[in-house]
């Protein structure tokens, strides 16, 4: 089997795209850090929360939202649960199931971190695109997350369609 070089073109936008990989998430992390005292992975969980209805979650399925594995989850949670941000409980529907709800306070820490991580995104990633890039970039991204993600588990964060 014959491997296939990159070329000159395809190897600029590989490398740009991997330090926009590697740079973006600790942009997002310091400012969230700095303005409301979470990482980024952390203000991801109360956001998914957030959005969710009664703002509960199996943690499985929360897992599966954030990309994390159960382990990698329950850390966080349980840290975000000693700030009294979430809580957790048995699983109403099935008793070997645990689910976190977002608590009013953790519901406050979202609505407070979210202007700041929006203008983030907005400074860093959306404001410099024209609107026929915005299109692009989402179309990008849908087709490379039908490959990488072909199960679409993080499906509730870029939706179906890419959105």
């Amino acid at each position: 089997m014959s491997t296939r070089w990159l070329d000159s073109e395809e190897r600029a936008a590989w490398l740009g795209l991997i330090a926009v990989v590697e740079l973006l998430p600790g942009v997002l992390d310091t400012q969230l850090r700095k303005d409301s005292g979470l990482t980024h992975y952390e203000y991801l969980v109360l956001a998914m929360l957030s959005e969710a209805p009664e703002r509960t979650l199996r943690m499985t399925a929360l897992a599966q939202t954030t990309n994390a594995t159960l382990p990698r989850l329950s850390h966080v949670v349980r840290r975000l649960e000693e700030r009294g941000l979430v809580e957790r409980f048995p699983c109403p529907e099935d008793a070997r199931a645990t689910n976190a709800r977002l608590t009013d306070v953790g519901m406050d820490q979202v609505v407070q971190a979210a202007p700041g991580h929006v203008a983030a995104v907005r400074a860093h990633v959306l404001d410099g695109l024209s609107r026929d890039q915005l299109a692009q970039l989402r179309e990008i991204s849908r087709v490379l997350l039908a490959g990488i993600d072909p199960e679409g588990k993080m499906a509730s964060l870029y939706g179906r369609d890419g959105a």
